[in-house]
């Protein structure tokens, strides 16, 4: 197995990948290619969660980071700890996870925006082109960098 094989994997920059829920053994996939953490912004009880998760992560040297972001109710707080731990993490490869990438697609278009300077057009090629975001989603991605600013 690699990398790509993993649900609607994207690699994103040098330092950054995002996917859906890798299953327990692309851990150590993701390890190999050098990924030092993963930040899962799934719940815990999400489409294939993996409740021995952060041990699992753990057990391959790499640092877990669980941000637990309601699919029906994401929040500006939620958001402002993902930048913050996104800034914490800057010079290590990241891999950031939920379900299925919708969650983190809307999460990295704003860091993109937010800390990288990048235009709305740029911001949206870090976003899973599949997914069509429902309201809920349209209006997160809609806050403006005032409403998210740390």
């Amino acid at each position: 197995m690699t990398i790509k094989s993993i649900r609607n994997s994207i690699q994103l920059s040098e330092n950054i990948a995002s996917s859906g829920q890798p299953k327990e053994e692309q851990f150590r996939d993701i390890a190999t290619a050098g990924y030092r953490v993963v930040v899962n912004l799934a719940m815990p009880n999400s489409d294939f969660a993996i409740p021995e998760e952060g041990n699992i992560v753990t057990t391959f040297g790499m640092s877990y980071v669980h941000i637990p972001v309601p699919f029906k109710a994401p929040t500006v707080e939620h958001l402002r700890q993902f930048i913050k731990v996104m800034k914490v993490y800057s010079t290590q490869k990241v891999w950031v996870h939920c379900a299925l990438n919708y969650r983190v697609s809307a999460f990295l278009y704003h860091f993109q925006r937010l800390e990288n300077g990048l235009s709305h057009d740029e911001a949206k090629k870090w976003m899973l082109e599949s997914w069509k975001p429902d309201e809920v989603w349209q209006a997160f991605l809609a806050m403006s960098d005032a409403d998210v600013a740390l």
